[in-house]
This record gives structure tokens, sequence and C-alpha cells, in this order.
């Protein structure tokens, strides 16, 4: 039968490849041979010399230097929904205050933009940045576009971002992530802790691949690659960049930081900066949420305790083949054909091994997808002989051939070792069973890698030039973490609904409300709410309670649980505490990061209430001033005592007198001197200062001498002294007695 001499030939055929494809697959078997190697001597010889003499660091480490500020820059593009889950997040899990978050959305994606808006309107640090040029465009586009953004905030607010640090929309951040970055980013320009995808239903294998990959990638060869030759390639995600590292980068891209060609700007980087001689570091620092014995009670099998807690980044990965293939083939295209471009090779022998790393992926993933095509065969083959009736026995391929035969033992035991490989550092995060089934989905990695590398090859063709390929936006999914807030509604619309105000008197005061002062502080000012009603407003506003307060009143033991420079910094009073549970009072609603930074600094279940205008700020100047000045209530006492008005007005002169007093930083804001995120920023740097605020904000340039001036004499037109308030209810009861004479 002719098919069985077209047969043999074939398998004749076939011998010949696969000794082509088993010497390289030999080849680069070895090639990662030598970083396990590496990998283990390198870890042997740390644990049983430098451990020994060292105890390892800890988050004490980290909690003991204090916050710098640091700018994290968001591309969006289509992420409706998403914003808001992250900032919410951020806000609950960070243990950190002095971050901005700075969304870059396009003109043409108003959805995102409204999304942003919201978000904006309920997180003070989220600032939404509108690019010059519809999208998409691309994401190093994107990022040029923040980081302008991020410029002119610190002008506005006149500080410097310590640090710059990468993240996508969907990324979820360990609580101490900016704790590292604070530490280190004075000592290194260019910082990655590990990325490490979620998991998803262990059937489903394209979304799981991903974490075989990069637990292998992120546990041991970023680790070895930046020990050898102090070069570490961004994740894109995780990563922050000291601010020596962006001008550096402004100044070689001459202006432009990131650049716009890249399909993977983030692996570019680490090349650049690693050119002018700047220090790059991948860090897997331990940062457990629980004591070891806890953990033990609710660990997976063959996790470990240390690596299953590091810092890390977390995110879905696509779980379609499609999707997986697009993105793959964009870090193909950017990593191989565009990193060849633009960086050739160097001098550098060791760099080179590893852009060989880098690059053989594009030989690597056709071979071995090669060799599962050729094993598939000669299975079929192995299936025929041996169940087939009288079937035809053919010359097995690997006869009289000691070099095929050779060779594939050393493929059996190179493949046996990458197994166990993998096997330990996926265990390691994952547990043993993700362990093992990472085997399996080896085999479907190869898949995706095959039909990725082929999509890059194409459009690589196609273009003509690989840095004309044009950005493609993976989409990834955000896990479900809670409800978040709604959008803030208006306080003048909400009392109109709760009756406090009509739709004319709202009008009438928008068009009346004098500078230096807000609508509600208006409203209250002209007498036509009383503060309890602007404090009900306040309070649905903020989807929280509202009370009456007398820090007057308040125990000494409550006051002292709010040390001095917390109460000030937040402009809140402890009115209440229940074992664990404080609640505070504020005349403003505290943002997220606030009500979670007062949590961490307490270690208290802290809630908030929304207190009568000027109550709050009347106790924080009589309980927690720096600088004490004359006691208002003594001082209306005094006047009681010697007659100038009756006891019968004393609450109402009093009332009048709070419900009129004002901070000096909300007739900054509202003069429109300041805007609210850029005193936000103030504020924390000022909390280390003994200087009074105004004081300070003209000594670091914020504001002028004489903006500092007329702040002062709008404060003092719109708050009355206790002289004043005496003085105007003397003359009130003095003209009520002569009318009442007169009547007589």
């Amino acid at each position: 039968m002719y098919w069985v001499d077209y047969l043999s030939l074939y398998l004749f055929a076939l011998k010949y490849v696969v000794i082509v494809v088993a010497i390289f697959i030999t080849v680069s078997g070895f090639d990662d041979l030598v970083i396990d190697l590496v990998y283990w001597f390198r870890w042997v010889w740390r644990k049983f010399t430098i451990y020994k003499r060292h105890p390892r660091a800890d988050q004490d480490l980290l909690l003991s230097v204090p916050e710098k500020p640091l700018a994290i820059m968001i591309p969006a593009w289509h992420e409706t929904g998403v914003i808001g889950s992250m900032a919410d997040a951020a806000a609950r899990t960070l243990d950190y205050e002095n971050y901005h978050i700075f969304v870059g959305t396009y003109p043409n994606d108003p959805e995102t933009q409204r999304d942003v808006d919201e978000v904006c309107a309920l997180f003070p640090n989220v600032h939404k940045v509108v690019c010059a040029r519809p999208g998409p465009t691309s994401k190093a586009d994107c990022l040029n576009n923040v980081l302008d953004a991020i410029t002119q905030f610190e002008k506005r607010a006149n500080l410097k971002f310590a640090g710059f640090i990468l993240h996508d929309a969907e990324d979820v951040v360990s609580a101490m992530e900016l704790r590292l970055f604070n530490y280190l980013v004075d000592r290194k320009d260019l910082i990655q802790v590990p990325v490490y995808p979620f998991e998803r239903k262990w059937y489903d294998f394209v979304g799981m691949h991903y974490i075989d990959e990069f637990t292998e990638l992120h546990a041991k060869d970023v680790p070895i690659r930046e020990a050898v030759v102090g070069q570490v390639p961004s994740a894109g995600v995780g990563t922050c960049f000291s601010r020596r590292a962006i001008e550096t980068l402004l100044i070689d891209g001459d202006g432009i930081a990131f650049d716009t060609q890249s399909l993977t700007e983030d692996y570019d980087i680490g090349f650049r900066l690693k050119e002018h001689g700047l220090e790059e570091i991948f860090v897997r620092f331990p940062v457990p949420e629980q004591s070891k014995s806890v953990w033990q009670k609710t660990k997976i099998f063959g996790q470990s305790f240390r690596e299953s807690n590091v810092i890390c980044v977390r995110e879905f990965f696509p779980n379609k083949i499609e999707t997986a293939v697009r993105q793959k083939s964009r870090w193909i295209i950017g990593i191989v054909f565009q990193g060849y471009v633009t960086h050739g090779w160097t001098r550098d022998w060791k760099l080179n091994y590893f852009l060989w790393r880098d690059r053989k992926g594009v030989l690597t993933n056709f071979f071995s997808f090669a060799a599962n095509l050729i094993l598939f065969q000669l299975m079929l083959v192995w299936l025929y002989e041996s169940f087939w009736p009288e079937a035809y026995r053919f010359l097995s391929i690997f006869e009289e051939s000691a070099l095929l035969v050779t060779l594939l033992w050393i493929n059996v035991l190179l493949m046996a070792n990458r197994i166990v490989q993998r096997t330990i550092f996926v265990s390691q995060y994952y547990g043993l069973f993700q362990g093992l089934l990472s085997l399996p989905r080896m085999l479907l990695g190869n898949f995706i890698n095959f039909l990725a590398n082929w999509r890059a090859i194409k459009q690589v063709i196609q273009q003509g030039n690989p840095r004309r390929v044009a950005w493609d936006k993976t989409t990834h999914d955000f896990p479900s973490l809670g409800e978040i807030s709604r959008a803030r509604r208006m306080i003048g619309l909400i009392l109109v609904n709760q009756g406090s105000l009509t739709e004319p008197q709202l009008k009438e005061a928008l068009l009346t409300k004098p500078e230096g002062m807000r609508l509600g502080t208006w409203l209250v000012h002209s007498g036509q709410i009383t503060p309890l009603q602007l404090a009900k407003g306040l309070a649905e506003q903020a989807q929280v309670g509202h009370a009456s307060i007398d820090a007057y009143r308040l125990a000494p033991e409550l006051l002292a649980v709010i040390p001095l420079d917390i109460a000030l910094h937040y402009a809140v009073i402890p009115i209440q505490r229940e074992g664990n549970h404080l609640v505070v009072a504020t005349e403003s609603a505290l943002s997220p990061i606030a009500l979670s930074a007062l949590r961490r600094k307490l270690k208290l279940d802290v809630d908030f209430v929304i207190a009568e205008i000027g109550q709050v700020t009347v106790g924080l100047r009589h309980c927690y001033a720096r600088y004490r000045l004359a006691d208002s209530r003594e001082t209306l006492n005094a006047a009681i005592a010697f007659g100038r008005i009756s006891q019968s007005n004393r609450d109402a002169a009093w009332t009048y007198y709070v419900s009129r007093q004002i901070m000096l930083g909300e007739v900054l804001q509202t003069l429109g001197r300041i805007d609210a995120a850029a005193f936000s920023a103030v504020l924390l740097q000022h909390a280390s200062s003994t200087l009074p605020l105004g004081e300070y904000l003209v000594e670091h340039g914020i504001i002028s001498q004489e903006t500092l001036d007329y702040a002062i004499s709008v404060q003092a037109q719109i708050q009355p002294s206790m002289e004043d308030v005496i003085a105007r209810f003397e003359h009130i009861e003095t003209a009520d007695k002569q009318l009442h004479s007169h009547e007589i």
C-alpha cells in the first residue's frame, strides 16, 4: 500500500527534524538549568551565611520611615466602574496616607471620565487627567499626559513627589506596598515588586497558566537577573520610579519620559535607566498579615509562610485564548522585536545573556510547540502499532541513532527538572494542588505562546517595522471587593429635599454668597438655615449620623485618646468610646483615606458623625490648640457676671458665636488660593512642622504673605470675636429694654 511508503519516508525525515528540535531544546534546557543552579546556590549561601549573621527585615523597618509623597499613575481607556473599586480598595487597605492617584482618561471616553469625576468627589487624592489626543493611543502616551498633570499639581501644591508608581486600574495592591516604596525610593531608582495573578477555577487553564509563568519568573528568574547584572525589567505594574529616574527619562526623551512607540514601555525603561547608571531592585519582602500559628490553621497544603506573604500586585489575567494570544503577542513584539531594534546588544556579556533569555522565546515557542506535535504523532503511530490488528511495524526513528537517544534522555532529565522547579515555585504561593496542575497547564501554555508568536511575527511583517505595530489593550477583570460609595450629592439640593430651604432661596444664596465662604456656611451666617439643619444635610451627604457636641463637657481621658497632632490634622474630636470602637465628630465628611489613616494611627475602629458648624472648630481651639488664646466661654461668663448681657441670652450668644467660627484652610480653599486636593497634600507635610498653618504656607512658598493677610482679614470679617458677640447681644438687650419702656 502506497501510504505505508509515504509514512515511512515521513518518519525518516521526521527523525532529522527531531534531532534539530532536540538540540535546540537541549540548549534552552541547559540555559534554564544555569539559572536554577545559580538560584539554589545563592539561596543556600544566603540562608547559612547572611541570615545567620543578620536578622531578616520586617514591617517595623518600613514603618520607621516618615511618609514621603508618592504619585500613582493609572492609564484608563474604557475602565468604567473599575477606578472607583480600586480607589476604594486602596483607601481601605493601604497602610499609607501621603499618596495621590492620577488617572489618565481620553476626551472620547465620557463614560470613564464621568466615573472618575464621581470618584474624585469622594476621594480628594484622586485626580482626573484628560489626554490631549482621542484614545486609544498607547499606554506610554497616556502616561506622558499623566506625568504632565502631576507636574502641574506639584506646582499648585508646592510639593515634589518622591516616587512615581505604575499601576493598572484593575490592580489590587498589598497593604504595605507604598511603605516599601517609601523606604527604598531614596536609594533605588526603579523598584519592582512581584506580580501574582488571582486564581480562577482550577479547570480555567487559560487564565491559570499565567500563575505558573509569573510565579517562576518573579520568584526565581528576575531576582537572579537583578543579583547578577543589577538590571530589572519593569512589569508595568507594581513599579516605582524615583524622582531622579523620572527626571533622567525626561532628559533622555527630550521632554517625553515614556516611549510612545513602544508596546512594552515598562520593559524599555529598565534598560534606559541602566544605561544611565541608575540603581534598580526587585524586592520580595514578606509582610505576614497574621501570625504563623494563625496562618497554619488556614494555609493551603504546600504553601510557604514567607513566600505566600510577600508584598505583591494581584490581578486577573485573560481567561480566553484569543485574548491571551493578543496580550502575549504584544509582549513578544515589544520585548523581542522592538527591544532588539531599540537596544540591540550591549558590551556587558552578562546583560547580553539575559537579553538572549528574553529574546529566545521567539524560537523556543515554535520549538516547544513542534516538540508537542512530534510527540503527538509518535503516540499515534505507537497506538496504531499496539492496538490495530495486523498493523505494519515501522522502523523506530530512534533506531541506530545514539545522538538522538542521548539528546532525548538529556531532555527528559531537563524536562523533569523544569517540572520540579515550576511545581516548587507555584506551590510556595498557591499550594501543592496548583503546583501539580502546572504540568498540564504547561502544554496549553506552549500552544498559546505558539499562537502569540505567530501573530507577533505576522504583525511585524505586515507593518515592515516592529515600532509601527499599534497598541492593543487587553481587557482585565476586577475582583469583587464590595460595594463602593455612591457619587456625592450637592449640599444645596439635599437641603431643598429636606425642606430646610426652598429652590428660590438656594438660587439667591448662590448669587449672594460672599467670597471666602462655602454655601452651607453662608446659609447659616445669613440665618436662612440653622446649624442643626446644615449638619443634617451634610450627614445625609456623607451617609453618616449627626450630633450636637460641647467640647467643654468632654472628659479629659476621652480627649486623650487622640493626640494633639492627629486631632488638628484631621479636624476631629472624640465624643464617644466603647471598648475598641471610637466615634469622632467632624464638621465635614472624612475621606475614606483619612478615615482609614485614623484607624491605623489610633489602632481603633473609628467612625465619624457630622457636628454642627463651628462646634469642632471651637473644640479644637479649646482642647488641642498649640497656642492658647483667651477662652471665649470664660469671656462670655465674665460679661454675664458684670451684667453686660443677661443669663437668659447666654446659650443664644454662645450658639451664635460657635456657628460663625471658620478655619483658615476653608477660607483659603473657598477663595481659590489653593484647591482641596493640594490642601490635603499640604496638611500631610505640615503635620511634622511646629509652625502655625498660615506661617508654614508662606514659608514654603505655597501662598504669599499678602494672600495670607487677605485670608486672615476675610476670616475676621466672617467670624466675630466673642467681644463682638457680647456687644451685639448687649445692643439687642438695650434695644429691647427701650422698646419695653416705651410700651409701658
